[in-house]
């Protein structure tokens, strides 16, 4: 009983914080990211689930436009922790090299609905 009540509580501390994740977006991506309208960047509401380059009003690079990717929790993260790497040629620089913060701001996006 005690080992499973351990396993709980790790699993707990590693759970996704949506006000973290927040907290993340405003310090790597809201700059360049506005939550309803296009900045340098496009809107991040509904960003999980639709298609890449396919905000209306936004330039999207040639490559994201031909990168076929769908914003799955996977690739956000692949994404944002190397945004060259999954997609050569993306006008995006910003890097969140932590996998927590990478799932803080993940649960975040994922609770922005349009």
């Amino acid at each position: 009983m005690a080992l499973l009540i351990a396993f709980a509580v790790a699993g707990a501390a590693h759970a996704e914080d949506v006000g973290k994740g927040a907290d993340v977006y405003q310090d790597r991506c809201g700059a360049c990211h506005v939550l309803n309208g296009v900045g340098q960047g496009p809107s991040l509401v509904g960003v999980v689930g639709r298609k890449a380059a396919s905000v209306p009003g936004f330039n999207y690079s040639d490559a994201m436009k031909a990168s076929g990717l769908t914003w799955t929790a996977a690739n956000l993260d692949r994404f944002v922790s190397g945004p060259t790497k999954l997609v050569p040629g993306t006008a995006m620089r910003a890097v969140v090299p932590d996998p927590t913060e990478r799932r803080d701001l993940i649960a975040y996006l994922s609770s922005l609905k349009p």
